[in-house]
């Protein structure tokens, strides 16, 4: 049976996966479920588990709303997400989302973070776990006082005024990828999410943090690793001597 021929959205949530076949059916059926609408571009990192198999199954069923873009290995988070943007910016989808597939974020947020960005004049808007303390549930405490600490450290570092640098469930405005200028965007783990908040606010643009609840996935294995953290703590610091300059190839 098909769905939702006619539904046309601004909105695309980029989902990358590796190894997520205990989610993303239920990760896409509950974000098509929502309204406004919000399309979902899968970036699938060859994963030996059949999660593309699965995507592709599902886009049977909705042919005009679901997407997957496959890759050759397992290229890391931060290309996916860069190729999702340049993907999303060619179909003219005016709010782009990055967003986990493992219910770690809640996909009705999604809602909330777009109206932060299409009602409310922010540029970028954030799911933030520490806006208003620590909203994170299931992770281990030393966990949750690294990811803390990390974002702490960001801000004192780099002056950002942002409390929640490293995270993963954000809206951005079409202009805010257009004018950063995605092929100079080096990190890839953790480090990414703060190079990309780290761009957006020294060009200028409006962020916004909306409190969520973090949920430490259930099903699957976590991607989580020293090396990622390892990145982040180094990147910083390079960060913070960056330049930067806006994209000269603005569409």
């Amino acid at each position: 049976m098909l769905h939702n021929l006619c539904q046309v959205s601004d909105s695309l949530v980029i989902i990358p996966t590796y190894n997520e076949k205990e989610n993303i059916e239920r990760i896409i059926r509950k974000v098509f479920s929502l309204e406004p609408a919000f399309d979902i571009l899968v970036v699938d990192d060859n994963s030996p588990d059949g999660t593309a198999r699965i995507v592709k199954q599902l886009i049977q069923e909705f042919p005009e709303r679901l997407f997957i873009e496959e890759r050759s290995g397992k290229l890391g988070l931060g290309t996916a997400y860069i190729h999702g943007f340049k993907w999303a910016l060619e179909k003219d989808y005016q709010f782009i989302f990055e967003m986990d597939a493992d219910f770690s974020h809640n996909p009705n947020d999604l809602i909330r973070l777009r109206q932060a960005v299409a009602e409310n004049s922010a540029d970028l808007a954030i799911g933030s776990r520490y806006i208003s303390g620590v909203n994170v549930v299931n992770w281990p405490i030393g966990r949750v006082l690294m990811s803390y600490l990390a974002s702490k450290y960001v801000r004192l570092i780099t002056g950002i005024k942002v409390h929640d640098t490293t995270a993963g469930f954000i809206c951005y405005s079409r202009s805010v990828l257009q004018t950063i200028n995605l092929d100079e965007i080096k990190f890839t783990g953790y480090a990414f999410q703060i190079e990309m908040k780290y761009s957006a606010w020294k060009l200028g643009f409006t962020i916004i943090e909306i409190p969520i609840i973090f949920t430490d996935r259930t099903a699957g294995e976590s991607k989580m690793s020293r090396g990622i953290f390892k990145e982040a703590a180094l990147g910083v610091i390079k960060l913070r001597f960056k330049k930067i300059v806006p994209n000269k190839r603005q569409e």
